[in-house]
């Protein structure tokens, strides 16, 4: 106890001088601070992206400071001031916080889309381009028609299981193309390990859920002090992360070892070891590279995807018109291709909308300034957490008409085509800079052929109750790390008998 009262003290000490410290310099507009904690108390940990555009509102500003124990943090509400640091002044804001809970505790420091930026990061970074880059893309394309076909089959023979569907497509999907595994149809052992893993991610990698990331001496208290839960969640997490990245990884080592490795992007990146470098450090840096993509590709297509699904229920018209679209191009004979996208703008635009309208990621995954700057006479010092409210940049009034109605026709000419002139909300919601998320490409391919496949075939309908009146959808959403809708009960119908049909034919397995 002695060692923890001392340990307060210094950090108390160290504040002092940053409190007066602060007085020298201008810094935007925030809430409620007091002396030495700062707005510690006034940290919003749930739903963090609603109260940062709240303030900014209130204050009128579209940056937001808070001094949290003597971090400094910026929340940049706008896409200008996004535009501005993040992306123009990216060599200055492209670091990533490290995280006691998160890196150190749980071991998410083998994720490359949190690492700090550097050396390390970028052949990392360099891995991953050379098998996501958009000219490798199409290689995945017969994955996903086949992916996207067994998806509508689920989601016509069990349609109240529509995130178990998407969650199998989507993992289906990422582990065949990044390890050449084909997932059991029922109970899949890696779909397992994801989910523990990934349960984790979404709990540690929220800035500031964790007091141990802003005092890291409280790592060293004993886990069976009150208080302590996080040293016991991380003793259970930290096994299944490690356990998500080295199990797929050593089975593709052991399959070229023994001469039978399927097609993938872990036995590609393995083939191609530089036989003049470190093995072993080239080994760790294809395992931590293909698991980024294995957990990346997850989660935010069955977000999005979860986003679409509701966003038809409520919004027939807009099913109705894309389904006219899509029959005007197929001829209803066969299902949507990659290839047919320039024909099809607004199927792409629902794409779009979905991704606007409900982020998958709100506050986007914060940065940290490697020097000092300055933006609009405000201070911003080294090692400041800044954030691009994602939320607030795809819900901002001036940029999006009526933002919280769903409406594709935003990213759409008069004449029906993609306006090259709207803003672009995939500029948001995959990230900034030099952060900005590997896998776009493939995410969006993905994506598109999953929509595009479900609206040639199904009808999306509310559910009725007993007396035949609709069910209404709570739109409720969650508010951790990752903004994905409540489970909601849906409706799946085939179009006709012409569209069962091209559901059991469709493209070849």
């Amino acid at each position: 106890m002695e060692n923890i009262t001392f340990a307060v003290l210094f950090v108390l000490l160290l504040a002092v001088p940053l409190f007066f410290k602060r007085q020298r310099y201008r810094f935007p507009p925030g809430p409620k601070s007091l002396p030495l904690i700062g707005s510690v108390l006034e940290f919003p940990v749930q739903s963090s992206w609603l109260t940062y555009q709240r303030w900014g509102r209130e204050l009128a500003s579209d940056i937001i400071y808070l001094n949290v124990l003597g971090k400094h943090i910026y929340v940049l509400n706008s896409a200008q001031a996004v535009s501005d640091l993040l992306e123009k002044r990216s060599g200055t804001y492209s670091d990533r916080v490290v995280t006691t809970m998160a890196h150190e505790m749980v071991g998410w420091d083998k994720n490359f889309a949190l690492q700090p930026y550097g050396e390390f990061w970028r052949e990392h970074r360099k891995a991953f381009h050379q098998q996501f880059q958009p000219d490798m893309v199409p290689r995945y394309h017969v994955h996903m028609y086949k992916q996207a076909k067994d998806l509508v089959r689920r989601l016509i023979a069990e349609p109240n299981a529509l995130k178990q569907h998407l969650r199998y497509m989507a993992g289906a999907l990422i582990l065949r193309v990044s390890y050449g595994i084909d997932a059991e149809p029922k109970d899949d052992h890696y779909f397992e390990i994801i989910e523990q893993a990934v349960y984790s991610l979404t709990e540690v990698a929220n800035t500031g859920a964790y007091l141990v990331d802003f005092l890291p001496f409280l790592k060293h208290i004993p886990s069976w002090m009150p208080g302590a839960q996080f040293k016991r969640d991380a003793t259970v997490w930290a096994p299944q992360v490690n356990q998500m990245f080295d199990e797929p990884f050593d089975v593709v080592k052991r399959a070229l070892a023994e001469g039978n490795a399927p097609d993938s992007v872990c036995a590609a990146l393995l083939s191609e070891l530089d036989p003049r470098k470190d093995h072993a450090h080239q080994e760790t840096v294809i395992k931590q590279a293909v698991g980024t993509a294995y957990i990346g590709g997850a989660d935010t297509t069955v977000s999005t995807l979860s986003t679409f699904v509701l966003a038809m229920m409520t919004h027939p018209d807009v099913q109705r018109t894309a389904q006219e679209h899509i029959d005007r191009v197929t001829g209803g004979d066969r299902l949507p291709t990659i290839e047919d996208r320039d024909a099809l703008p607004y199927v792409t635009a629902i794409i779009k909308e979905a991704l606007r309208w409900r982020p998958v990621l709100p506050m986007a995954v914060p940065h940290i300034t490697t020097a000092d700057d300055e933006y609009r006479g405000y201070h911003i010092p080294k090692g400041s957490i800044v954030m691009g409210n994602a939320w607030a940049v795809l819900h901002d009034e001036a940029r999006y008409a009526n933002p919280d109605a769903f409406d594709p026709t935003r990213f759409l000419t008069p004449a029906g085509m993609l306006d090259k002139d709207a803003p672009d909300a995939l500029e948001a919601a995959f990230g900034y800079g030099r952060r900005v998320c590997a896998g776009l490409h493939f995410a969006l391919d993905s994506m598109w052929v999953n929509v595009a496949c479900v609206l040639a075939t199904l009808d999306i309908r509310k559910p009725v109750n007993e007396h035949g009146v609709p069910v209404e959808p709570s739109m409720a959403y969650t508010t951790g790390l990752l903004e994905q809708p409540e489970p909601f009960a849906v409706v799946f119908k085939p179009r006709s008998q012409a569209a069962e049909a091209l559901i059991c034919e469709g493209h070849d397995d």
